[in-house]
């Protein structure tokens, strides 16, 4: 089982470990799941691996940058804007989310010039 759980490096574990407690089973560093009558510790907020299935569903989703880079290794890519890692939802996906729009609105801004462009000028030649 612990050959399927995806290991973090160091910056991804802080940043795991913030969300921690966004966990609604959180409390005062101990899972609640966990307790059967005595304190247990919240193995996510101590381990480098993915070992807590609420965590993986329900609150890492929360960031999701750093869901995409633990969960969706094979089938994440780069964004051709920022350069940011993301899971596109297609297989013809460029842009993130937050790039998509931007790059979206540019698009369809220059597309609308070049059509008033072509609408109110009469070009190189004069009509007879």
């Amino acid at each position: 089982m612990s050959d399927n759980l995806p290991r973090m490096d160091y910056r991804q574990h802080r940043r795991a470990r913030r969300l921690v407690y966004e966990c609604c089973n959180y409390d005062e560093g101990n899972c609640l799941l966990l307790d059967d009558g005595e304190p247990c510790v919240c193995v996510q907020s101590i381990s480098y691996s993915l070992m807590c299935r609420w965590f993986r569903v329900a609150v890492l989703p929360l960031d999701g940058e750093l869901a995409a880079a633990l969960l969706c290794r094979r089938s994440r890519k780069r964004c051709a804007v920022c350069g940011a890692a993301f899971v596109p939802k297609s297989n013809r996906g460029k842009y993130c989310p937050d790039c998509a729009a931007k790059v979206r609105r540019r698009k369809e801004a220059e597309r609308q010039r070049k059509r008033y462009h072509l609408s109110t000028h009469l070009g190189a030649f004069k009509p007879l």
